[in-house]
């Protein structure tokens, strides 16, 4: 069964604590100064109350220092955090690289009481001289869904402020991103704080040790699923998850940037603490030499799910070419993605590529019209379709238009930059605040690849599987590979009980079962670790050699991809 929890023992040594009592009864009593640092998406009001609360009974003097009281004027955070280039585009910013001192004009003075405990907190907080340093963490799901929801100060360096969500994706994010990484050597506890009534803390060198052994086994992130205007219901009705929206449109099975993993004993002892740590921490086990010596620390495969099932179309997009990618976002590496199709109703479609008599001009002045007029128009009349065929990859490299057509299920193999789907048309359709979605078609037409078009879509980005290797019961095929595209997406075909044999050579796996119950991994150290059918599982580059063995009775289908 598809596990919406799945969750990792902390290691021997770490120390894992559950509410208010208990967590503040790791800070010592003094005379003391205690860091806590981490995004605005944190109550820090809330936080503090608490932890002076708990501390003020134990008959520890607590005094207080929020950081937010600090900041440079709004005009100036914005002046230093925007890029000049990004300010007259209502769509995207390019990333930001500051860091977080840049928020201040003067960092507030610190003085060690002379009994007790000083708490600083707040986003910047480790930027002051401390004793001890605490993370205390709301997963980024938290913040998109506050944002949303017009709560204010979600900002970062912009407390009390209208929250705008292109800061918070383009801006907050790799500040925060980075700041927090360069901190996670020595954190002395992580506070999961998602529960505002019971927080879960576990001491930082426990969680580096806990990372450490992850690195290398096998380890499948928490899953979510998000709402958007065209998603369908397939996750709902076969995975039981129930977002609290409309439909379970955008699954999030291993999306790095944004995953967590969850390490307890149970769900009332569970703290979230997030997948790119691990990457921070253990590169070279996690990701491989190579692939470290070329993405650094990031991550750059990601997997999820696009469910159209009793949904919508998606918008017909394209992403932006590699030279674009970093000079006007930002991102050192682009966005080429694969549609896997696990599931398909009769006479669903998939968008992909350019009609041979496409004519860019005529695109674009129809998609002018459809903007600024409402005037629809018909996204075949310029883009090939394709019948959705389950178990068939369909390769999508940067620039070139495609979409899902409603009825699918598409497993989205792709790299992990995620931010920029540059729209040419999407049905005239309504977001969630009843306007029209942002439609940034001159981004689009700026990437659109004229070239991919006609019979050499289906020639070279519609393959057939070839076999790369087999074994009695099983085979495994390259199903879909480009010499423009950093990875390979690659299937195991297994008879049911078949058992194969595979070795990371250096190089991270990530698995999907996209057919059939499942399987058993089992590596080499013998870690071992079931995967159950619609689950993703990342295999460090460090797991090495490992076994799969097909569970029930019927065919299992595992998708792979690696760096190539």
């Amino acid at each position: 069964m598809y596990r919406l929890d799945p969750r990792y023992a902390p290691a021997p040594q770490a120390v894992l604590r559950t509410g208010w009592r208990a967590v503040a009864a790791a800070l010592p009593d003094g005379p003391v100064v205690v860091a806590v640092e981490g995004p605005p998406s944190v109550d820090w009001e809330e936080l503090g109350d608490r932890l002076g609360r708990e501390l003020t009974v134990r008959g520890t003097p607590v005094a207080r220092l929020d950081v937010r009281g600090h900041y440079a004027p709004p005009h100036e955070v914005r002046d230093r955090t925007e890029h000049p280039a990004s300010r007259d585009d209502p769509y995207y910013s390019k990333l930001a690289t500051n860091p977080l001192d840049d928020l201040f004009d003067h960092l507030p003075p610190v003085t060690r009481p002379r009994e007790g405990l000083l708490l600083v907190h707040g986003p910047g907080a480790a930027l002051l001289p401390h004793d001890v340093l605490w993370y205390a963490d709301t997963p980024k799901r938290y913040a998109e869904a506050a944002v949303a929801a017009g709560t204010r100060g979600i900002n970062l360096g912009l407390p009390g402020e209208e929250s705008d969500p292109r800061r918070l994706f383009y801006i907050d994010w790799p500040m925060l991103d980075r700041h927090r990484d360069a901190l996670a050597p020595r954190i002395d506890g992580w506070l999961d704080v998602q529960d505002p009534d019971r927080p879960t803390w576990i001491d930082g060198d426990g969680l580096r040790a806990t990372y450490a052994a992850l690195a290398r086994r096998p380890v499948r992130t928490r899953p979510y699923f998000n709402s958007t205007p065209w998603g369908g219901h397939w996750a709902r009705r076969a995975l039981g998850f129930d977002p609290g929206g409309r439909n379970t449109a955008l699954g999030y099975e291993l999306i790095a940037p944004e995953a967590g993993i969850l390490i307890g004993t149970g769900p009332d002892a569970q703290a979230e603490v997030p997948f790119q740590l691990l990457c921070v921490l253990e590169p070279h086990s996690v990701l491989g030499p190579e692939v470290h010596a070329r993405y650094g620390t990031s991550f750059p495969i990601r997997f999820d799910y696009l469910d159209t099932v009793g949904g919508g179309n998606l918008s017909v997009h394209c992403h932006p070419k590699e030279p674009y990618m970093r000079e006007r976002f930002g991102w050192p590496y682009t966005q080429h993605e694969t549609y896997y199709l696990t599931l398909t109703t009769p006479g669903s479609l998939v968008y992909l590529g350019l009609r041979e008599d496409a004519d860019p001009d005529t695109f674009r002045k129809e998609v002018h019209r459809a903007v600024t007029e409402a005037v629809p128009m018909d996204p075949e009349d310029h883009v090939l379709t394709f019948p959705a065929e389950q178990g068939r990859l369909y390769l999508i490299p940067a620039g070139t238009p495609h979409s899902s057509g409603a009825g699918n299920l598409v497993l989205e193999i792709s790299a992990t930059p995620y931010l920029y789907s540059l729209r040419f048309y999407d049905w005239l359709r309504p977001g969630t605040d009843g306007n029209p979605r942002p439609l940034p078609y001159e981004h689009g037409f700026a990437n659109l690849d004229t070239d991919r078009r006609g019979d050499a879509v289906a020639r070279t980005l519609v393959q057939e599987p070839r076999t790369l290797r087999e074994g009695t019961g099983w085979r495994e095929e390259v199903i879909g590979a480009l010499d423009e595209m950093f990875y390979e997406v690659r299937r195991f075909v297994l008879d049911p009980g078949a058992r194969a044999d595979d070795h990371t050579r250096g190089r991270f796996h990530v698995l999907n079962v996209a057919q059939g119950e499942g399987v058993t991994l089992e590596t080499e150290a013998g870690h071992i670790h079931d995967l159950h059918g619609a689950e993703t599982l990342t295999v460090p580059a460090a797991a090495g050699r490992y076994t799969l063995r097909a569970k029930g009775d019927a065919p299992v289908l595992v998708v792979k991809a690696l760096v190539r």
